[in-house]
């Protein structure tokens, strides 16, 4: 695990965990308030039930009570007014499901206006499904002085058993239970809509939370990955810089060493060999002959001779006097009439200078050169080619450096894809990178095209027309028409008669 990946773990870790910690303690207490307001809605409604159904009650019995009362002074009319009583509290009731039901206290049912089928039956032993006794509940909290009780009975709207909370009074003198109920079924509901809403408003909440958690660590990503970019663009530019630095220090040195061999070495090994040289003709010169001494310094002045020229190509392999003094095209020049005539390949040179032609730093005739001599180097390592041409054109925008081959042709994506070939083409691209360059490769069999551009400053000033070597090849103005770069390559392919390519 990396030191990036650890600190991106140590600011979501502990994020995340306070953000789990903060939801669960909201669950909880939200859940807790949500039972506290269940508790508290359950015992309003049900105190305003309580009192209702006493409310009921009481004006039951108040409609019953002048006979209640002259029963009590005339005995021989009692089973009259009982009858009358039980008549006024039948057509009493509130709503389908709101009705008086009067019992004896031996659990006799008097009267029931909606289940009249249990009027006259005992029901001292009715149990409800869960097996409590109805009746003798509602007896007792009777027989106490009246009271409520809670109890299953067959709701007459809907003929299904529902919980009922009863109110019950007693009638002494008539040994009487006198009472009435509500279902709670719709209490039931309106707590459950209740206890729904409340569940919904957690709910909700705890989306709430994750989606600040999901924002969260979405931020932290972004700033993460932000920070990597900006890391790595920073390191980027930091390699390309240190690759520049490490290449300019790699030309610098190359320019040291050819300074060297080329104003040092060369100089001493051409005084060593005037000094063989004029040994050799006082031998010659003189009366006495000594033919295997003249032999030998023949011949050391023929190895000197071929050790100064060796010395002389290692001076200009590294980097080319040219280069320098006369500029990219006359080094140019150079180089395609040297490995012309090393290898055998007809290699051919075409400048395109136009009108307002920017003049080209030091860094872009460093690369573009460096880019010539790594395809032609490559053209003749592998190409197996017979003709190949250099283009340099110079607009007052742009720089382009064209090479061109007849050889057989590579695959380009696989070249730069292999890690063990390709190392030249990456190279180039690199080199053109550090100076915001590009790199264009195209080739078949029979055609290969390597096209390098470099922007160039459009604020330069003009470039003078470069020398050349004896040998000038053709310069186009911008006032003529420009060719693409498939008729550049077949206009620039010399013929056997030249090596330095001129346009006819």
């Amino acid at each position: 695990m990396n030191l990036k990946t650890r600190i991106f773990l140590l600011a979501v870790v502990p994020f995340l965990v306070a953000i789990a910690g903060i939801g669960i303690g909201v669950r909880q207490q939200a859940t807790a308030l949500a039972r506290t307001q269940h508790a508290t809605m359950e015992a309003a409604y049900l105190s305003s039930k309580e009192i209702e159904l006493k409310h009921y009650v009481d004006l039951a019995t108040s409609a019953i009570a002048p006979l209640y009362d002259n029963a009590a002074d005339d005995a021989r009319d009692d089973a009259t007014q009982r009858a009358r009583a039980l008549e006024r509290l039948e057509k009493m009731d509130f709503g389908k499901d709101g009705y008086f039901f009067v019992y004896d206290m031996h659990g006799r049912s008097l009267m029931h206006p909606r289940e009249p089928n249990l009027v006259g039956r005992d029901l001292w032993d009715l149990r409800d499904p869960g097996g409590t006794l109805t009746i003798q509940r509602l007896i007792a909290a009777a027989a106490n002085g009246g009271g409520y009780v809670r109890y299953m009975w067959h709701r007459p709207s809907t003929g299904k058993l529902a919980p009922k909370l009863g109110y019950v009074v007693p009638l002494p003198r008539w040994g009487w239970m006198i009472g009435t109920g509500i279902y709670l079924d719709d209490v039931n509901a309106t707590l459950a809509g209740i206890d729904e809403h409340a569940s919904a408003n957690i709910e909700r909440t705890m989306t709430w939370i994750g989606g600040i958690a999901l924002a969260g660590v979405a931020v932290i990503a972004i700033c993460a990955l932000v920070l990597n970019v900006s890391e790595y663009r920073s390191a980027d530019a930091k390699l390309k810089r240190l690759a520049q630095q490490v290449v300019e220090s790699q030309e610098n040195e190359r320019a040291r060493l050819s300074r060297e061999l080329h104003d040092g070495i060369s100089q001493m090994m051409v005084s060593a060999k005037l000094l063989l040289e004029s040994a050799l003709a006082r031998l010659e010169r003189g009366e006495t002959r000594v033919p295997a001494a003249e032999t030998a310094l023949a011949t050391s002045l023929t190895r000197l001779g071929d050790t100064l020229r060796e010395v002389r190509r290692i001076s200009h392999a590294l980097r080319p006097a040219m280069l320098d003094d006369l500029g990219l095209a006359a080094a140019l020049e150079q180089l395609s009439r040297e490995m012309g005539e090393e290898t055998g390949i007809d290699i051919g040179f075409t400048q395109i200078a136009h009108t307002h032609a920017a003049a080209l730093p030091d860094a872009v005739n460093t690369v573009l050169f460096r880019i010539a001599q790594e395809a032609l180097t490559n053209i003749v390592r592998h190409a197996e080619a017979k003709r190949a041409a250099l283009t340099l054109d110079v607009a007052s925008s742009a720089v382009t450096l064209t090479v061109a081959d007849n050889g057989r042709g590579f695959d380009v994506e696989r070249a730069f894809a292999d890690p063990r070939a390709g190392i030249g083409l990456r190279n180039m691209r690199e080199r053109l990178e550090t100076l915001g360059g590009t790199l264009a490769i195209a080739s078949q069999p029979g055609h290969t095209i390597i096209s390098a551009r470099v922007p160039v400053s459009a604020a330069a000033e003009p470039a003078p027309s470069e020398p050349l070597a004896p040998s000038q090849p053709h310069k186009r103005t911008s006032d003529e028409p420009a060719a693409d770069t498939t008729a550049v390559y077949a206009a620039t392919l010399p013929t056997p008669a030249s090596r330095t390519g001129t346009s006819t």
